[in-house]
């Protein structure tokens, strides 16, 4: 049967050290960012090897300048403080002069001369130096120790095991927190700009949205024949209707006696020339008033004449078959109205255009035949091609105080669904362009309007 030992008291002191080396390098393992391991670089390693004050450097690739990345016992690194500018400035003449990277015990003869009136002000003790490097040659950082005594071989050893266990969690963070981007080499950088380039000079349709609404196409207009007052509306809105059927009334109170006034007075005047050519046989002065008396019946009649057309305007009637648009019977029974304001339209169902207010602010080059994919409100899930038919070439003041062009587009197909009235949005597409151009367009044209170039 095995028996086992308890350590002697010269083996405690290293089972301890053992013990806090596995578990300090178990920590490094376990970093998640390279902040994070940098804490542990300056701080934790003060478990293993005793030491007053640590810092620790980045090495910096090609020309770039060793900076202090954290130190032992300090939230925030103050750049500009003077014992930090003359730290990176003493890394970065040491870089130059050993590029190998070895550890060393540094003294102020060993310390590069431009640095050494530094090294009596700021440095009270003995200074290790240990580059931090990974196994493939490559040097990520560098360790700066100082305390009060001498180093020793066995705490220089520990410094550098521990040195490649932090290169290698260094380097391991680093590939982690760059990405795919950070490992390409350059080569592919150049390739992926240059297919992004590619990318933004294809050629693509330049196309916006712009609110569309259904509209009857060539409706007929029924206006008012007359100045009055709307008496009734006889027929709803929305409602079809046939060829010659009464839509609304005028007030015709006093229409109607102006006509029976006009009656009368071309009866009288007919009466008086019948007499004065009766009376002429016998007096020659009233022969010659006959003449007068015929053009006054003459003008009567016509006076009579234009007040029973008017009457006859009363009922205001269909000039065809088609569905009658307007807005309501309340707006208009009561409303004097005007000869020829528009009071109502009647329109083909089966004949209907989009009508497209195009922003200025997303205005396109269109032209006739122009392609165009409207989205009903109605029918969120269906599309409607269309083709411009023509365009305004003024913008128009829209209600909301919005600057727009009118753009007609005829639908391509037949849909019963289609209703008049009917909102959505539709896709206007313009001319062939770059895709930079259609990604930027707007950003370039605020920036123009903000420089004014």
């Amino acid at each position: 049967m095995a028996t086992t030992t308890a350590p002697t008291a010269q083996q405690i002191p290293a089972l301890i050290h053992l013990a806090a080396l596995a578990h300090l390098e178990g920590q490094v393992r376990a970093a998640k960012t390279l902040p994070e391991l940098q804490f542990l670089a300056v701080n934790e390693t003060r478990r293993l090897v005793p030491y007053q004050q640590a810092f620790l450097l980045t090495w910096g690739n090609g020309t770039a300048a060793c900076q202090v990345a954290t130190a032992a016992s300090v939230a925030v690194v103050e750049r500009e403080a003077p014992l930090i500018r003359w730290l990176e400035q003493v890394a970065q003449a040491l870089r130059q002069e050993h590029p190998g990277g070895e550890p060393m015990a540094l003294t102020e003869e060993a310390c590069p001369a431009s640095c050494r009136e530094g090294w009596r002000e700021y440095v009270q003790g003995y200074v290790f130096w240990c580059p931090l490097k990974h196994p493939d040659e490559t040097v990520l950082g560098v360790w700066w120790f100082e305390r009060e005594f001498p180093w020793q071989e066995n705490d220089v050893a520990i410094v550098h095991r521990l040195a490649c266990s932090y290169a290698y969690a260094w380097k391991a963070l680093t590939k982690k927190s760059g990405g795919w981007f950070a490992t390409m080499k350059k080569p592919s950088a150049w390739l992926v700009g240059l297919a992004v380039i590619g990318a933004l000079c294809v050629p693509v349709r330049v196309s916006t949205m712009a609110p569309v609404k259904v509209m009857a196409k060539d409706p007929v207009i029924v206006s008012a024949p007359m100045d009055g007052v709307i008496a009734d509306v006889l027929v709803p809105p929305n409602t079809m209707v046939l060829q010659d059927r009464i839509l609304f009334r005028y007030e015709d109170t006093n229409i109607r006696n102006q006509f029976q006034v006009a009656d009368k007075q071309l009866a009288v005047a007919r009466a008086e020339h019948a007499q004065a050519v009766q009376g002429g046989f016998a007096d020659p002065q009233r022969k010659a008033d006959a003449p007068l008396k015929e053009a006054e019946a003459s003008l009567k009649e016509t006076e009579r004449d234009y007040a029973q057309e008017m009457l006859e305007q009363i009922d205001v009637r269909a000039p065809q078959t088609g569905l009658l648009l307007y807005t309501n019977k309340a707006d208009w029974v009561g409303k004097p109205v005007s000869v020829g304001e528009r009071v109502m339209e009647i329109a083909d169902p089966q004949r209907l255009e989009l009508r497209i207010d195009l922003p200025v602010s997303d205005a396109l080059m269109l032209k006739d035949g122009a392609e165009v994919v409207a989205f009903f409100d109605a029918l969120p899930l269906e599309s409607f091609p269309a083709t411009v038919s023509r365009a305004s070439y003024h913008a128009e003041v829209l209600p909301g105080d919005v600057l727009a062009y009118r753009v007609l587009a005829e639908l391509r197909g037949a849909d019963s669904r289609l209703r008049i009235g009917w909102q959505g949005s539709a896709k206007v597409y313009g001319e062939r362009g770059p895709l930079a151009f259609l990604l930027f367009r707007r950003p370039l044209t605020a920036l123009r309007q903000l420089l004014g170039v």
